[in-house]
């Protein structure tokens, strides 16, 4: 199908949505000198792209209502989950580590320092993550098709898997006993991020849905840009850095299992 005028429209709609969102949000986190919301507003971006781009090309067609649905779930459910998390523990360390060390050794501002480290790149990973609930909802309708319906089933499962994940480490943390100890049990045994496999299940299943529709396979641009983040750049790398030297056994734990996909562990002799 021919990317028209009006396709073109929609998804620059959405481009500065995200644009102007974020920078308002930069200016909060200014504000209150903590941009550590960042990760729960990642995820409810995402639903309020596909909403947009509902509200722009919406028609009732099924494919359209089922991208919207499943992402709007999921985004509720990890937004709401981070949110409600960082208003219990505050600040990310990270965000905490990264500002100081910007202030005091590049001698930047801090609302510089929040802008080029953390929200400038935003607007754009957002808007190409996105794509395959923008891209699948464009274009003349389509049938849904046995893709579809795969699609939705891996969406499902990969919502399933990450709550799973959240519901067993945060129970983990909670336990006193448990303070300096690895989590290695539940599904944390055979993945050492299982909420991220759980997100990336979520996009390549919504990617499956878009993919039947007339533009949906040019968002596979969507899915394998995420992956990327998670395996070089999210907050699971720096993390594991820190607790390879704080916590004991953390490093054995990294080398019997696997970083993403999850897998039987290795044995402790084959490490």
């Amino acid at each position: 199908m021919p990317f028209t005028a009006d396709i073109a429209a929609v998804l620059a709609l959405n481009f500065a949505l995200c644009v102007a969102g974020f920078l308002i949000l930069w200016r909060v986190a200014v504000a209150i000198r903590d941009p550590s919301f960042i990760d729960s507003v990642w995820a409810l971006g995402m639903g309020v792209v596909a909403l947009s781009t509902y509200a722009q090309a919406g028609n009732g067609d099924p494919r359209q209502l089922l991208l919207v649905a499943l992402c709007v779930a999921w985004a509720l459910r990890l937004g709401l989950h981070l949110f409600f998390r960082w208003r219990a523990h505050g600040a990310d360390r990270r965000y905490v580590r990264m500002m100081q060390k910007a202030e005091a050794e590049r001698g930047w501002s801090y609302g510089y320092a929040t802008l080029r480290l953390v929200f400038a790149l935003q607007a754009p990973l957002m808007w190409i993550v996105a794509l395959p609930v923008q891209l699948g909802q464009l274009g003349a309708p389509v049938q849904l098709g046995v893709l579809a319906f795969i699609g939705a089933a891996v969406t499902v499962f990969g919502i399933g898997f990450e709550t799973l994940a959240d519901h067993q480490i945060t129970r983990f943390k909670a336990d006193p006993a448990n303070a300096g100890k690895v989590m290695d049990k539940g599904l944390w045994r055979y993945t050492r991020h299982p909420n991220y496999f759980g997100d990336v299940c979520v996009w390549v299943g919504l990617f499956l849905i878009a993919a039947e529709a007339p533009l949906g396979l040019l968002s596979i641009a969507g899915p394998i840009l995420l992956v990327f983040l998670f395996l070089k750049f999210s907050g699971g790398v720096t993390y594991e850095r820190r607790l390879t030297k704080t916590r004991p056994g953390y490093d054995d734990y990294q080398r019997r299992t696997s970083p993403l996909i999850p897998w039987p562990p290795k044995p402790a002799g084959d490490a």
